[in-house]
This record gives structure tokens, C-alpha cells and sequence, in this order.
């Protein structure tokens, strides 16, 4: 006889769900006020997530908006992973890093300032 958890440690799902690399890591974030669960802010790791709730979290250089599908039970493999949460997170732009130069070479001083504004298109 097996009980269904309706509600999971929100660090542990974090763990589950691949977000962090290590447990520890996904508690830090969570008690440095980095993570809003349905968008309040949490400051305990013991925080329960259930099936439904919306979470906001920083991963890299990216604020990710996920809402929890399935608790899980293990750390798995990423596909599944991938079905602990759907992806709420609005697709952002590529913008190219560094546009070509079709040959010029390195870019002048004032061509990485236009690059930096996003007016790439302005430099000829």
C-alpha cells in the first residue's frame, strides 16, 4: 500500500526536476529569496509545491517560469525530467552575439558599440 504525497519539499523538486545541479544548491537558492512560488516570494526550503502551482526561478543568466505537473519520486534522467513541469518562459529573440564581418576582421571600437545597442545594422 503505497500513499500519493499531495505535496513535495520544493528544493527536492528542483532537484527532481533538474533546475539545479545538487540539492544543497536548490536550497540556497530558495533561502536566498531567489524563487516565487504562484508569485510570493519563499524563504524556507521546506516550502511543499503541489500539482498546478507556478514557479519563478533564475537559471543562468534566464528567469524561468515553470508550473509543476507531476511531484515525481526520483532524480531521473532529463526526459523524464522534462515531464515533472511544463515551460512557461516567453522564447527570447536570438540576437547574434557577434554579427559577421564577411572578412573586415575584428571589429573597431566604435562597431562593438553599435553591436552593444543592437544597431548591428548601422554599421556600414
Amino acid at each position: 500500500m503505497t500513499l500519493a504525497v499531495s505535496k513535495l519539499r520544493v528544493d527536492k523538486w528542483l532537484w527532481f526536476a533538474r533546475f539545479y545541479k545538487t540539492r544543497g544548491l536548490a536550497s540556497s537558492q530558495v533561502t536566498g529569496g531567489h524563487i516565487r512560488v504562484n508569485g510570493s516570494k519563499i524563504a524556507k526550503a521546506s516550502f511543499g509545491v503541489t500539482a498546478g502551482d507556478v514557479l519563478t526561478l533564475p537559471q543562468g543568466n534566464q528567469i524561468r517560469v515553470v508550473k509543476v505537473l507531476q511531484l515525481g519520486t526520483r532524480r531521473g534522467p532529463a526526459p523524464e525530467a522534462q515531464t515533472l513541469y511544463e515551460d512557461l518562459t516567453e522564447p527570447k529573440e536570438d540576437i547574434p552575439k557577434s554579427p559577421k564581418f564577411e572578412g573586415k576582421g575584428r571589429p573597431t571600437k566604435r562597431d562593438r558599440r553599435m553591436i552593444d545597442l543592437g544597431r548591428a545594422g548601422e554599421l556600414e
